[in-house]
Parts: structure tokens; C-alpha cells; sequence
């Protein structure tokens, strides 16, 4: 069986979560969707509280506060520890999905104990590929791309979004995008879950590190899911500097120059 988190933060209800939540509740493994809403102010669209009817399978949680994105969903993650759910699926509310493929990707997972996390093929809204399975990041690698020319970041680019690999076919990656993480419990728990201490941004990194010392973290494009990336922090100066903050975060975790651990992953011959 499968749960679903949503983490939500003044949430485009008619536009974008309801129609994504009613194509969830057709998924045939699912046991239970939650929508974990971030949001200062209570916002609850009319139609939603007869949605939580719907045998049992959703759950509105109003937090009344910005917890952060990793901190809401360990949540959710922590009731599928405890229900025993084989299977979590952290993923955003701008995603667009086919039931009968989080169906599919449920199976294979099943038939596939190795894996720990595995993300689809993710593409923009006109169906160009979004490069969201990549190494793991240098300071360069996520300082340089923002604040310096395209050019001189092009080829150090390509490589950090794997695009010098083939991907049409599946890849053991380091490092998969929070915005779509199927994840088998079990090795979510000895990773122990998201790092709270992130806010928002890199605790997809950081979980996706530590699952992958020990399971196989796959991007696999046996599916394709579409993801209206909005890039906040490219647009909003608040969001750039708690996108920063939570980036030297995680470098002051994991080593800024000095992660033997990050070149042994990212060494990726295939």
C-alpha cells in the first residue's frame, strides 16, 4: 500500500490541489492522501471537507504555522512508519500525474526491494525534460549556476544534471528533486526521514544522499509526470535568501571542499 504528502502553503485549491487530489484518490494501492497546509490562515475550499469522507482515504491537516517542507511531510512519514505503509510518495501540489501510473511505479517498487527512492521522468508543461536527477552539488556547482554567466557554468552544468549520461535509461542518482520521491518507508526511517533543520530546498538532496549509502536511488523513465516549476527563489529575494541560508546549511553539514563521500557518488560510471 501507499501513502501520499502534500505540503501546502496558501494553496491554489480550485486551479491546482483539487483536481490533483481527485485524479490520487482513482490510485488503486493508495491508503491514504494528506494534505499538510503550511498556511498561516486557514483557507478550506467548499468542496474539500466532503472529500475527507472519501472512505477514509484523505486527510486535511491545518498547521497553522510555516514548518518548513521536510518537517511537514515527516508527519505523514512518521503515520506510515507507524501504520507500516510499504511505500511513501512525497510530492508537490504542481505536479500532474496518471493514477494508473503511480499504480505502476507502486508495483514495480514492490517487485524491486533493492530501491529506496525512485523519480520518473519529469517535463515542463510544453514537454520539455526538467533535469531533476543530478550529482550532488559542489558550493560551484549551486552558487555558480545562480550568480554567475550561463556560459561559464554550461559545461559544469551538464555534467550536475547528468546530462552527459544517457537518460533514457534508468540511473542510480545521488541526488532526486523533492518534487516527486517515491520512497519505501523502511529506508526513509534509517535515513531518519527529512532533516528538520532545513526549512525549504536541499533536504531532497540530504535524504536522497543518505538512502543512497545503502538502497538504490533511481531516476527511471519508464514514466513521465509533469512539473509547472514556478523557481521561486529565481523571482522572490525572500525565497533566494532562504534558499541560500538552507544551502550553507547543508554544506556546513556535509563539507563545503572537503566531502570524500560526495566524490566517491558522484563518480557515476555507467
Amino acid at each position: 500500500m501507499l501513502n501520499i504528502s502534500i505540503v501546502l502553503y496558501h494553496p491554489k485549491w480550485e486551479q491546482e490541489v483539487l483536481p490533483l487530489v481527485r485524479e490520487l484518490l482513482r490510485v488503486k494501492n493508495l491508503r491514504k492522501i494528506y494534505l499538510l497546509d503550511n498556511s498561516e490562515e486557514k483557507g478550506t475550499p467548499p468542496s474539500l471537507p466532503s472529500m475527507e469522507d472519501t472512505k477514509g482515504k484523505m486527510r486535511y491537516m491545518f498547521n497553522g504555522a510555516n514548518l518548513g517542507y521536510g518537517k511537514a511531510h515527516n508527519i505523514a512519514l512518521r503515520e506510515s512508519t507507524y501504520y507500516r505503509t510499504e511505500l511513501h510518495l512525497v510530492m508537490n501540489s504542481d505536479i500532474r500525474v496518471k493514477a494508473e501510473d503511480i499504480d505502476a511505479m507502486h508495483d514495480w517498487m514492490i517487485a524491486n526491494p533493492q530501491v529506496g527512492q525512485m523519480m520518473p521522468k519529469v517535463v515542463n508543461t510544453d514537454g520539455t525534460q526538467q533535469y531533476l536527477a543530478k550529482r550532488l552539488p559542489s558550493p560551484l556547482d549551486v552558487f555558480g549556476r545562480r550568480f554567475l554567466p550561463e556560459w561559464m557554468m554550461a559545461k559544469r552544468n551538464e555534467r550536475y544534471e547528468l546530462r552527459d549520461m544517457d537518460l533514457t535509461r534508468p540511473i542510480n542518482a545521488p541526488y532526486l528533486s523533492g518534487c516527486f520521491m517515491l520512497l519505501r518507508t523502511k529506508a526513509a526511517v534509517e535515513a531518519g526521514l527529512f532533516d528538520e533543520r532545513y526549512f525549504m530546498y536541499p533536504e531532497d538532496i540530504d535524504l536522497t544522499r543518505t538512502i543512497h549509502r545503502n538502497w538504490l536511488t533511481l531516476y527511471y523513465p519508464e514514466w513521465t509526470i509533469v512539473h509547472a516549476h514556478a523557481r521561486s527563489s529565481y523571482k522572490n529575494s525572500h525565497m533566494l535568501r532562504i534558499h541560500i541560508q538552507n544551502l550553507c546549511r547543508y554544506f556546513n553539514k556535509w563539507g563545503w571542499f572537503f566531502d570524500k563521500e560526495r566524490r566517491e557518488m558522484n563518480k557515476m560510471q555507467y
